[in-house]
């Protein structure tokens, strides 16, 4: 079930609301349990065999915590984190990654290994990298176990952040699940900044994924500018795409009295790959700085111990959004990237030109991102600086610039903090308080009109 689709919107949120603020049973044990009996609902409801797989990874994961909580030994508490780290990342592994090993390894070996699939669970990478800060909060004595594994199950399940984040640290809710406050405000802020998201993925991102995906999936040779034309429409809409999903699931979140942390913040305007890592899908970037960089040694050790630890971060990053060879170098991408800004000269050199430098070089690196090979995406690159390519300009170009230069200028425009700055500068203005709501109704009226006459509807976030 996804948030922009008439099930969720017309059925499953409503009721939810309903029951959740129920006038006569308002105690917090109740409206936990049935946040979690919702929640499991709506996983179930696209995934109904996976759901037992994400039950068995919470028992698992209450059990080794309660377990590594209670032992005062270190020894005992590093084997027990063995255990949750291999069970949880073995899990990660089959499911997500084995049939691509097998189907190299058939490749490899001249094998046909068709036959070999497995189907990949939707969410698994965030529950389980949830499940994982889980178990490193409390070995390294941030967090201490949770003793109910309904409240962990409510941690790890929560509908509104299940599966596609923002990956939410134990230590960041644990108090919320028990003591969280819910009020009007709080419930009308989070439901305009749920319409917001909506309005991104329905209004936004999915026109731009019909530019993106008519251009990428032609498969032939095309003009350099048609080329760049369909890399700029699929930066645009992953953006949108997922920066409109987290800002739903942070909306809804609010709704029930959660407070999650930012994902996004306009990393499109960053001026190094180093600035917009701090703002492109924050809550990853922090868990991979936390509990892989710093643990690893972070930059205090010596030159080639860093350089390898920045490596595999990176090389991690990239991997954990698929299992295909283009996640992989377009993680060691900005490995290099990053490794260029940190012990060169490059960003100085560059002056006012580095913001240049960096949308070209997120754009370059969103290419390999949508291709389905590295030969695909080197094939387009290649078109993108004229090589291989038909012409510089060709009438696919002029005519997709003509039919949708309207939503490409409105992406672009509402790609930088404009409303926000708006928002801001007007919050005080009695008009205002008025508009808003009112703007907001407007956009979640016309979202939900394109949501009943469309049945295009993709997601992009959904297969990592």
């Amino acid at each position: 079930m996804v948030f922009s689709s008439t099930v969720f919107l017309f059925l499953f949120l409503p009721i939810t609301i309903l029951v959740y603020y129920n006038p006569i049973i308002q105690t917090r044990k109740f409206r936990n349990i049935f946040l979690l009996m919702a929640s499991m609902f709506f996983y179930a409801w696209g995934e109904p065999f996976f759901v037992s797989l994400m039950l068995v990874s919470i028992l698992v994961g209450w059990y080794i915590g309660k377990k590594m909580d209670a032992s005062s030994k270190s020894v005992m508490r590093r084997k027990y984190l063995f255990c949750g780290v291999f069970f949880h990342v073995g899990l990660l592994f089959v499911f997500k990654y084995l049939g691509f090993t097998v189907r190299e390894m058939g490749e490899a070996l001249h094998q046909d290994v068709s036959w070999f699939q497995i189907a990949l669970p939707i969410g698994i990478s965030f529950f389980t990298f949830q499940l994982l800060s889980y178990l490193f909060d409390i070995y390294y004595g941030k967090a201490h176990a949770q003793k109910s594994i309904l409240d962990l199950g409510l941690y790890i399940a929560l509908f509104p952040q299940l599966i596609a984040g923002p990956i939410v640290r134990y230590n960041d809710i644990k108090e919320q699940i028990l003591y969280r406050k819910e009020c009007l405000d709080d419930f009308s802020e989070g439901m305009i900044r749920f319409i917001y998201g909506l309005g991104k993925k329905v209004l936004i991102a999915n026109y731009l994924a019909q530019i993106a995906d008519n251009i990428f999936d032609a498969g032939v040779p095309m003009s350099a500018a048609t080329a760049w034309l369909g890399a700029v429409a699929y930066t645009l809409q992953i953006y949108f795409d997922f920066s409109g999903y987290s800002d739903m699931a942070i909306g809804l979140g609010r709704m029930f009295g959660f407070r999650f942390v930012e994902n996004f913040n306009y990393p499109y305007i960053a001026n190094s790959i180093t600035d917009f890592w701090r703002r492109w899908h924050i809550s990853l970037s922090t868990w991979f700085r936390d509990y892989v960089y710093i643990p690893l040694g972070g930059n205090r050790v010596p030159f080639r111990r860093w350089i390898l630890n920045l490596s595999i971060v990176w090389a991690l990053t990239g991997v954990w959004h698929g299992a295909n060879w283009t996640f992989l170098l377009w993680g060691l991408y900005y490995f290099l990237l990053l490794f260029l800004e940190k012990k060169s000269n490059l960003l100085s050199f560059l002056g006012r030109g580095a913001y240049v430098y960096t949308i070209c070089a997120i754009i370059l690196g969103w290419t390999m991102f949508r291709s389905n090979s590295v030969t695909e995406g080197v094939t387009y690159i290649g078109m993108m600086f004229d090589i291989g390519s038909t012409a510089v300009v060709d009438d696919v170009f002029l005519k997709t610039l003509r039919d949708g230069w309207s939503i490409l200028l409105v992406g672009t425009l509402l790609s930088f903090p404009i409303f926000p700055w708006l928002r801001k500068s007007l919050a005080d203005r009695a008009w205002w308080l008025l508009f808003e709501p009112c703007m907001a109704l407007g956009i979640f009226m016309l979202s939900l009109l394109i949501t009943v006459s469309s049945s295009y509807n993709p997601f992009i976030y959904f297969n990592f």
